[in-house]
C-alpha cells in the first residue's frame, strides 16, 4: 500500500531536515519515490527521539526513526526497513581527539573496540565494523 494512502489523515514522524535523521529520511523517501506524496503530511520533530515518541503517543500512525532506537521503544512496531541503498551510509565514528589530556580516552576507545562492547553494539541492533 503506497505510504501516504496508509497515512490517510494521520501525518508522518520525522526528525527536522537539519538533523542526520531527517536528512536520512527525505533521501530514502526520495529515492522510492514517494516524497512528493508524504512532503505535505511530515510531523517534524527536533530530532530522532521526538519523532519517535509521536509515534509512541500514538499522535502520528508511521515514523521514520533508526531501527535500532525502535527496538528499545515497546509502544511501537516495525513495519519495515529502508533499503541501504537509499540513504547515505549511518556510521559512528570513535576517536581520541588529539589535544585531549584525559588519560582515560585512549582506554575508552579501547573499551570500545573490545569484543564485550561489540556484543553490546549486536544486543541492540548496531552492526560492529572491523577497526581500521
Amino acid at each position: 500500500m503506497p505510504l501516504a494512502k496508509a497515512l490517510g489523515p494521520g501525518r508522518l514522524a520525522v526528525a527536522g531536515p537539519d538533523v542526520p535523521a531527517g536528512k536520512y529520511a527525505k533521501a530514502s523517501l526520495s529515492a522510492l519515490g514517494v516524497w512528493d506524496s508524504v512532503s505535505g503530511k511530515l510531523a517534524q520533530a527536533e530530532n530522532v527521539r521526538t519523532a519517535l515518541q509521536y509515534v509512541a503517543r500514538g499522535e502520528t500512525p508511521f515514523g521514520v526513526v533508526y531501527d535500532t532506537d525502535a527496538k528499545v521503544e515497546p509502544k511501537v512496531r516495525i513495519v519495515g526497513l529502508f533499503p541501504d541503498g537509499t540513504h547515505p551510509k549511518i556510521v559512528y565514528p570513535a576517536a581520541v581527539v588529539a589535544a585531549s589530556k584525559n588519560p582515560d580516552a585512549a582506554r575508552f576507545l579501547a573499551y570500545m573496540s573490545s569484543p564485550p562492547a561489540a556484543a553490546i553494539f549486536r544486543k541492540y541492533g548496531f552492526t560492529v565494523l572491523p577497526r581500521r
